[in-house]
């Protein structure tokens, strides 16, 4: 495996509108109370996947899940499916702790994810 390879979906992000009965349904089919617990955020860690549910799609103004790829080198990737065909709709950001995503789309408009941990 290069470094260009992704290495699996990592984390998925749901736009919810009522995270109360979203948080219980997610808890119910995950088997696991959530990691964390906010008005803001609410994510789960299950099977080696983080499952975050996002009250009203957020800042991003989510319509529909998002999954996040995970990648070695974040502006690699980037350049690599820019190139390709993609389009940049977030720049790579740190989320705190080293953490880096950035979303892209393809072009029929579906959104997708990287994530590059430290």
């Amino acid at each position: 495996m290069t470094d260009s390879c992704t290495q699996g979906i990592k984390i998925v992000l749901h736009p919810v509108s009522d995270l109360a009965t979203a948080k219980a349904m997610y808890s119910a089919l995950l088997g696991v109370a959530p990691q964390a617990d906010s008005s803001y955020y609410v994510g789960f860690e299950a099977a080696g996947q983080h499952i975050g549910l996002v009250p009203g799609g957020g800042p991003q103004g989510m319509t529909s899940p998002v999954a996040y790829w995970q990648v070695a080198d974040i502006e690699a990737k980037l350049a690599e499916v820019t190139a390709a065909g993609a389009t940049v709709k977030e720049a790579a950001r740190d989320v705190g702790g080293g953490r880096l995503v950035a979303t892209v789309t393809d072009r029929d408009g579906n959104v997708l994810g990287l994530v590059q941990d430290p």
